[in-house]
Parts: structure tokens; sequence; C-alpha cells
């Protein structure tokens, strides 16, 4: 059988992009979390909130390691797998891939240490501001990717002469119309994933009764923000996809699985896409809804996936199943920050058990809706690498086989198997051990000199010694 390098290479750089994906949204998030705790610790020196600082800031440590292990390789796969793209992209991603390095990792590079090995080392206002400068550093790495990202979805300000893509306005395509909204969605998503997860762990903790007080106090905050982000998201996400009829129609069809461009389209609940037949097999829908929800207007037209051919069409099964899992995760997030509220009511949000084992649940769900959303976004633009430009065919390295590509992409995932099992277990190291600090077997010293990037996390502190700040 002959092996088809453009099929494993797009599979390859969605399997290591859809890997590296769950780190950063969830680092970005948990982040500011930090430097938030650290900014109460700072001004009320109530050690609940120092205690908070230190777990999270550990379990930081491990998730921001396997983030950067799992996404330096995609660059490489630029050269490898995608040479041509590079070629002729080279122009705009080669300077917007260098100002993250420059903007983004060399703050965070700045920083990084002092957060992880500064507390008790270093004034507490230089540690607190060390947290904000590591929190801002991944919201401008998230700037420049997204942006990068955008531009193949909107390309804008440049034009393609002689097979390579030459800026004529970097405004334009830097904020290309996609840009805002995208970056907005992605953002949001990452505040709601570290909302989740930190609700999760503390509704487990008060569960097993460990740490009442810090506990309570996390729950809370977080319940307090998923209230107000979690439909927050929800508009975000329908003027993002207002802004993606716009401009990518046969996206906003394939996601709504309507075949036909026509009015009083119904919102499918349930079907099952056929390319072959170019129809759907079954359906069930509410009538009108999708036409309401896109145009404003319950008659109004939206556009049909045979408006294009076949060729130019997306995966449709894929992008149609992946929305509704990412909406009705959405959906469900929102119920959860709602019955919160409920539960307040008498205190019994901190000891409904059934509520606490739901949030316990709940903190995977944001990694299902972001891959998700990924899903649709990257599958509803095929076979587009460049929207309307640049087919992936066209951007394939010429000399790739078959072979190559299925050697890299077997490494890929053997590779990415340790870093996950062992981020895995150190994780759950993190977690069993809690925020109550371990007692060190010798007189702590080795609790304060960091000997590889990981003993931040596995990092012993004396368990009656608080936290001493040199002023």
């Amino acid at each position: 059988m002959e092996l088809d390098p453009l099929l494993l290479s797009r599979l390859q750089f969605a399997f290591v992009v859809s890997f590296h994906a769950i780190f950063p949204v969830f680092t970005i998030g948990l982040a500011s979390y930090i430097a938030l705790l650290n900014g109460l610790f700072y001004k009320t020196e109530n050690p609940a909130w120092d205690r908070l600082a230190l777990f999270w800031t550990r379990v930081f440590a491990v998730v921001f390691g396997m983030g950067v292990v799992s996404g330096i390789v995609m660059s490489f796969q630029f050269g490898t797998n995608w040479s041509n793209f590079s070629y002729a992209s080279a122009n705009f991603l080669g300077p917007m891939l260098s100002y993250e390095v420059v903007t983004a990792f060399f703050l965070e590079a700045a920083f990084l240490g002092v957060l992880l090995f500064g507390r008790g080392k270093v004034p507490q206002g230089v540690h607190l501001f060390a947290s904000i400068m590591v929190a801002l550093g991944t919201f401008i790495s998230s700037f420049w990717i997204l942006s990068a990202n955008s531009w193949m979805q909107t390309p804008a300000g440049a034009e393609l002469i002689d097979g390579r893509f030459h800026i004529t306005d970097w405004a334009a395509a830097i904020f290309n119309p996609s840009f805002p909204w995208r970056f907005s969605h992605m953002v949001m998503a990452s505040f709601i994933t570290g909302g989740f997860v930190v609700a999760g762990v503390s509704a487990w903790y008060l569960l097993i009764g460990r740490d009442v007080e810090a506990n309570r106090r996390a729950l809370s905050m977080c319940l307090w923000l998923l209230l107000v982000l979690t439909p927050a998201q929800a508009v975000i996400g329908d003027f993002h996809g207002l802004n993606t009829l716009e401009h990518q129609p046969t996206k906003v069809a394939a996601m709504e699985g309507n075949w036909e461009t026509q009015s009083n389209v119904p919102l499918l609940l349930a079907a099952w896409p056929d390319s072959a037949s170019q129809g759907n097999r079954f359906e069930l829908g509410i009538p009108n809804l999708a036409s309401l929800i896109l145009t404003h207007h319950a008659d109004g037209e939206v556009p049909g996936i045979r408006e294009v051919p076949p060729e130019e069409q997306p995966p449709v099964w894929l992008v149609f199943w992946s929305f509704r899992v990412m909406v009705g995760i959405g959906l469900l997030m929102i119920a959860v920050a709602l019955v919160g509220l409920w539960l307040r009511r008498g205190g019994r949000l901190y000891r409904h058990r059934g509520f606490l084992q739901t949030l316990r649940l709940m903190s995977v769900t944001p990694f299902v809706a972001v891959l998700a959303g990924w899903f649709v976004t990257e599958t509803g633009r095929a076979p587009w690498l460049v929207y309307g430009i640049m087919t992936h065919a066209e951007g394939l390295t010429p000399s790739l086989t078959g072979g190559m590509a299925l050697f890299t992409l077997i490494g890929y995932v053997a590779v990415y198997a340790v870093v996950f099992a062992c981020g895995t277990y150190y994780l759950t190291r993190v977690v069993r051990q809690g925020m109550l600090p371990e007692s060190p077997d010798d007189d702590g010293a080795e609790a304060h000199h960091a000997k590889r990037p990981l003993s931040a996390a596995t990092a012993r502190f004396d368990d009656d010694a608080a936290p001493t700040w040199r002023q």
C-alpha cells in the first residue's frame, strides 16, 4: 500500500499541535491566577494566599515544562514537512515567530526562575513582579502565535509574487480580520480552563478535608470567575462565528451541516453529513434557529457547502461534530457555574458532595472543548493552508515520502507518550502532596537550591516555618 505523505504530514502536525495546545491553554490562565494569589498575599499577608500560590506554582512548573518540550518540534515541521509553505510565507511567519521569542520567551526566561526559585530569597514585591511578568509573557506569546495562525485563516496585508508572500501592510497582516475574535476567544478559554482545573482540584481537597480554609477561598474565587466568563465566552463565540461567516463561509456551512445555500435553515442538533452524497443521512434540528443565530433573522440566508467543489470542501462530519462537542461543553460549563451560584445560599457550596464531585469531573472538560474548537478551526479551512491562496498539497515538501512521514509520526507519538507519562506522574505527586508542605529529612537546605527545572515542583518545605521575605 502506497503511503500518502500529505495525509501523514497533516496527521503528524495535528497530533503535535493537539498535544501541545492543552498545555499553554492551561498555563496562560494559571499564570494570571498565580500572579493574583501573590498579589493578595502581598496586600493581606494572609498565609492561605501564599500556600495557594506555592502549590499552583509547582503545578505550573510541570505543565510549563511539558508545554515547552512538546512545542519545540512544531517549528521544525515547517521545514521538514512543509518546506514549500515555509519558503512562501517566510517573509511573514519568520518575523512573527522571532517576535514571539524576543518578546515572550525572553521575558519568561528572565522572570520564570525568580518565580519558581526566588520565593523567600528575594523581596516579596520582586517575587510578585516576577509572577506578573511571567503572566504577561504568556499573553504576548499567544498574541504572536494566534496572529500568525489567524493570518493563515484570513490572509491580509500581503501579496503572493513569484511564489512568495510579500508584506504590503504589516498592521493589516498582524491584525488580520479574524485575529481579534480568535485571540479573545482563546484567552477566554485559557481563563476558563484554569478556573475549572483549580475548582476541580479544590473540590477534591474539600471532599477529603484537606486545607479547608485555603481551598474554600480558591473554589469561591473560581466559581465567581466562571459565572462571568462562561456566558461571556458564548457571546464572544457568537461574534467569532459571524466573523467566520463573513470570511470563511464554507467552514460555517460545514459547522452547521448545511449543504444548500438557503433561508430558514434549522439548527441541527444531530446529523450525519455524507460528503459522498453531498448531503446528510439524517437530521434532527430546531427550525429556523441556525438562520436566526447566524444572520439574526429567522429567514436569513446561510451559505451551503456545495457552493464550492468537492475538492475544496473540508471533512464535514469532523467539523460538524467537533463544533457540537465544543458548544455542548460550553453550555454545560454555564450550567455548572449557575448551579454554583445557587448553592451559595445557606453555605451549601462547600458541603454538597454531588456538586464537588461534578467539579472534579469538569476539570477535564475544558481541554476537550479546546481540542474540539481547534479541530473546527483547522480542519474547517481544509484544503487550504493559506485560506483561498495555497492548499496543503502545494505547501508540502516535494521530496517527502510517505515512509519518512510515517517514521517521524511514530517517533513523535512514542516520545510524546513518554513526556505525557512523566508529566502526569509529577503532576500526580504534586496534587497528592497538596498544599501542606512536607517536612524535610535534613536541614532543609535542599529545598532552597534548584538542581533541575522540575525541582520547583518537587521541592520540600518546612511544615512549621512560614515563608520569610527579605524586605
